[in-house]
Formats: C-alpha cells, sequence, structure tokens
C-alpha cells in the first residue's frame, strides 16, 4: 500500500475564542473560554441559556459583500478561515503542484440558519420570494467547492475536488 503525505503548511481559525490563531491561540492558553450567553438569538424559554458563539467574525473581512450575501454563516466562517490559512502558508497553486493541492473540510451539517431564514420568508411571502441561491447557501459540499473555486479563478489553482468530510 502507497503511504502519501499530508503537510500542513498554513493555518487559519474562526473559532468562539476569536477569528485568526493568533487571537484564538492567545485567549486558549490564557484559560479563556468561548462559552457565553446566547446572544444570536432569543433564548427565553429554553432550558440552555449558554453556547460557544463565534461574536468577533466580520465576513466583509475576507468576502465581498454580494458573494457573502450568497453563503451560509458556515460556508463565510470555512472561507475565511481557508483564507488566513493560504495567507499563513503563503502558497502558490501553480499548473506544477495544482494537482496535489485539494481541499477537505469537516462538517457534518451546514446552512441551518438559512433554512430558517427561508422557511419564514415560505410562510411570510410565499415560494416567489425564495431566493434561487437557497440550496447552494446551505448545502455542505458548498464550504470545500468555495474554497476551491476561489483559488481555481485565473490562477490555475485547485482543481475542482472538494469533499467535505463527516464529522
Amino acid at each position: 500500500m502507497l503511504k502519501r503525505r499530508v503537510v500542513v503548511t498554513g493555518m487559519g481559525m474562526v473559532t468562539p475564542l476569536g477569528t485568526g490563531v493568533e487571537k484564538s491561540w492567545n485567549s486558549l492558553i490564557q484559560g479563556k473560554s468561548g462559552v457565553g450567553r446566547i446572544t444570536k438569538f432569543d433564548s427565553t424559554g429554553f432550558d440552555t441559556q449558554i453556547a460557544a458563539e463565534v461574536k468577533d467574525f466580520a465576513p466583509e473581512n475576507f468576502i465581498d459583500k454580494k458573494e457573502a450575501r450568497r453563503m451560509d454563516i458556515f460556508i463565510q466562517y470555512a472561507m475565511a478561515a481557508a483564507i488566513m490559512a493560504m495567507e499563513d502558508a503563503q502558497l502558490k497553486i501553480t499548473p506544477e503542484n495544482a494537482e496535489r493541492v485539494g481541499v477537505v473540510v469537516g462538517a457534518g451539517l451546514g446552512g441551518l440558519s438559512t433554512i430558517e431564514s427561508f422557511h419564514k420568508v415560505l410562510l411570510e411571502k410565499g415560494p416567489g420570494r425564495i431566493s434561487p441561491f437557497f440550496i447552494p447557501m446551505l448545502i455542505v459540499n458548498e464550504a470545500p467547492g468555495q474554497i476551491s473555486m476561489r483559488w481555481k479563478r485565473g490562477r490555475g489553482g485547485f482543481p475542482l475536488f472538494s469533499s467535505p468530510c463527516s464529522s
């Protein structure tokens, strides 16, 4: 059996401890917790009032505003982490190495906030108001797919291979 090596050349993080490797790492070694009161929705009446939310994320720091509107937050997190990792790695995709580079994103489920918001639109305004981007905004394969496409465009980048890795 042929053993293949995998090399981690760069890192990027979007976590409840902070956006960016340095911020997340510093919070971790200082013993900070990313868990706190739920702020992303009204949790009144829920048994659980705490969660590990990402609080300092600004998608416009990583993704064009128009593109970001077409992505669920989990895809935005994946894109931001990939962008940070590529910058950290200073990896240049060339025709010579493109076939040796791929994308794997660990995700079990994504798009819940998009499903919830479009369900509300459906109930309040009807099916004609559902965006044609509804499905591409939420399918789990879109995270590695968007990452692949970002570096593919005009740069001889990643082959259009992408795979979600169930966690």
